[in-house]
């Protein structure tokens, strides 16, 4: 796909990764984007080519509206998410279950409520922006991890159910991008405008995954070992050296 002239949509349009979403789109010449938010008078984009349109994925209704008045859309890049550090042993079980229903069910109501919308427009891109934490745990983020595991796969699963209707359908995996969410972190960070530039990079190809950074890399070349204590002691020892 050539973003040029396309009409996307971005959940989480307000900040960090799912800002620089809209940016670069706008750079790269769609005609027009919907950039979405929870409150859409927080979006601030100076260009007319930018709808503000309110989407909160915890209100089924919300998506429900956003897909009925988004019916041009060709790329969707869900983007939207939080994270809230809970553990899963320890951790406050309405805060798990709020990563689950943000990145799993959330984003694909989503899914659900476009795919029939990009089907008539030619069948157009799916873009889940997904972690390197979907595929490793680390203390801290147990709840955030295995919400991203469903994510991934779910974004597996929805790729070859949407295929025959012509959509692509790509995760984008990075490590921590420097944004808002990531502020208590002191380990690397990505620029956050490279996650945009990657993904749609990586479209413009046809790939239906895009690392972007080299911990995201390592942690995936990291799974072929036979023992998974070999790569958590790794894991371990590169987080505590950050």
């Amino acid at each position: 796909m050539n973003v040029t002239d396309q009409i996307a949509l971005v959940t989480g349009a307000n900040r960090g990764i799912g800002r620089q979403f809209v940016l670069e789109l706008l750079e790269r010449g769609v005609s027009k984007v919907y950039a979405t938010a929870r409150r859409p008078e927080s979006l601030d984009f100076d260009d007319t080519r930018v709808v503000p349109l309110r989407l909160d994925l915890f209100d089924h209704e919300s998506v429900v509206e956003a897909a009925s008045t988004a019916r041009d859309v060709t790329l969707l890049v869900n983007n939207a998410g939080i994270a809230t550090g809970a553990a899963l042993i320890t951790g406050d079980l309405a805060e798990i279950r709020r990563e689950m229903d943000t990145h799993f069910w959330g984003t694909l109501d989503v899914i659900r409520e476009f795919s029939p919308v990009l089907a008539a427009n030619g069948g157009g891109a799916i873009v889940n922006v997904l972690s390197a934490l979907s595929w490793f745990a680390s203390p801290g983020a147990g709840a955030y991890a295995a919400a991203k595991a469903a994510e991934w796969n779910m974004t597996n699963a929805v790729r070859l159910e949407l295929e025959a209707q012509g959509t692509l359908v790509q995760g984008v995996l990075l490590g921590a991008a420097d944004t808002d969410i990531t502020a208590s972190y002191d380990g690397p960070k990505v620029d956050p405008r490279e996650v945009p530039r990657r993904a749609l990079d990586g479209l413009e190809s046809g790939l239906v995954e895009v690392i972007v950074d080299d911990w995201t890399a390592m942690v995936k070349a990291s799974l072929a070992d036979d023992d998974p204590t070999v790569f958590y002691a790794k894991i371990t020892e590169l987080l505590g050296a950050s």
